[in-house]
């Protein structure tokens, strides 16, 4: 069984020379690069185009400037959670699955907790803000909806950036452009991120406005200002989505509890947004792009107020023995949602890599088969075989006991 064990490790090897020679890096981890053999990219379809929800009573859900999947689910600030099980073209039917438990704690908790002091408690580790769509702008103000390289949506970041500062939040705010506003707009924002993820941050915001023609489906009265709704979009297909989505949920509740209604709802698309870096990276839609750009500036200052609070960068400690749901989503003694499925993960990708090499070392495909075939069969009967011998050693030292 010796001559056949190095098979075993072969996977592990390969997969721990990686971790190594990454230094342990999650951000060039290739989760996202399998992902993205099986999706698109960038699933946007650009200013003036948008895809309509209904429930299948023939009411509107909600609309968004991206192609809809059949699975992609959206909550709303009101707790419903819906999931698509239809879509035709730029029309799709999603099914009402009723009030979201998680979402519903989440607000109930927010509705009976005092707005916190901002008393900085963990202000070493930095948000960081970046944009993969930098040429997106708002046509009222900036007087187009693209503008290559330097976007009204950088001024819209800005506005963030102070906001968070004010709040007690350190901001590291990165302008680099990722134009063309294409498919590969993702993979280079990736090295942005990446670059972000070297800092240590305790959230990463990629900060984009909607495509949607209608100013009025973000436009709100919220706290006395006229305003953008801000909507958040999670990937399904990265490792980090529960502990994402669970980060988007707190951050709506306390928002809405502070500013209603300034987070208008998550999105939970078919993608993966670069969020797999961090459990705690969100996309961020500020309006749309026929809002003006002040009205997504002041949404964004709004939605500013919790990011702080939520992140436990202020107000006060949480205690150690308090429910899952009190604890900020960076305290250390939180459970982390997702940690399951990112070692579901782990174990495909180590398959998959000691796959390769053995189809690799054996020539062709059929070789591999047969190589695997013997392998497991050799081993299993290896096995059955020292069982054997230990069963036989058993009655054997039982039968001498007995004679003695």
């Amino acid at each position: 069984m010796k001559r056949y064990g190095k098979y075993i490790l072969i996977p592990v090897i390969i997969f721990t020379a990686f971790i190594f020679l990454s230094g342990g890096n999650k951000a060039i981890l290739p989760v996202q690069g399998l992902q993205r053999h099986f999706h698109p990219v960038d699933d946007e379809l650009g200013a003036g185009k948008a895809s309509t929800i209904y429930d299948e009573k023939g009411n509107l859900v909600t609309m968004i400037s991206r192609r809809v999947s059949v699975g992609d689910e959206i909550f709303t600030a009101g707790g419903k959670h819906y999931r698509v099980i239809k879509v035709d073209g730029n029309l799709a039917t999603a099914r009402d699955l009723g009030m979201d438990r998680q979402l519903m704690t989440y607000n109930e908790l927010f509705s009976k907790m005092e707005i916190p002091a901002a008393a900085v408690r963990n202000n070493h580790r930095p948000v960081a803000i970046y944009h993969t769509h930098s040429d997106e702008s708002y046509l009222p103000s900036d007087g187009s909806a693209s503008i290559p390289f330097r976007g009204g949506i950088f001024q819209v970041g800005d506005s963030y950036t102070h906001s968070l500062a004010s709040d007690g939040a350190r901001v590291l705010h990165d302008k680099t452009p990722h134009d063309p506003h294409d498919d590969n707009a993702y993979y280079r924002s990736r090295r942005t991120a990446v670059q972000l993820l070297q800092k240590n941050p305790i959230a990463i915001f990629d900060v984009h406005r909607d495509g949607v023609d209608d100013p009025e489906f973000y436009r709100r009265i919220v706290s006395n200002e006229q305003v953008a709704q801000m909507r958040f979009v999670v990937g399904r297909e990265n490792p980090h989505m529960q502990a994402n989505l669970d980060f988007a949920k707190r951050l709506m509740a306390y928002a809405n509890k502070m500013h209603w209604p300034i987070a208008k709802d998550i999105f939970v698309a078919e993608g993966n947004y670069n969020q797999d870096l961090l459990p705690t990276a969100i996309l961020i839609e500020a309006g749309t792009y026929t809002n003006r750009k002040e009205e997504a500036m002041r949404g964004i200052d709004l939605l500013a107020d919790a990011v702080p609070v939520i992140l436990g960068i202020t107000g006060p400690a949480s205690r150690p023995e308090a429910p899952e749901y009190e604890k900020p989503v960076t305290d250390p003694t939180a459970r982390r949602p997702g940690v399951w499925s990112s070692l579901v993960w782990v174990i495909i990708i180590t398959l998959i890599g000691g796959g390769i090499f053995v189809l690799i070392s054996s020539g062709s495909y059929e070789k591999a088969k047969e190589r695997l075939a013997h392998f497991f069969g050799r081993e299993l009967a290896d096995i059955w075989e020292i069982k054997a011998k230990k069963r036989d050693l058993e009655r054997q030292e039982e039968n001498g006991g007995k004679r003695g």
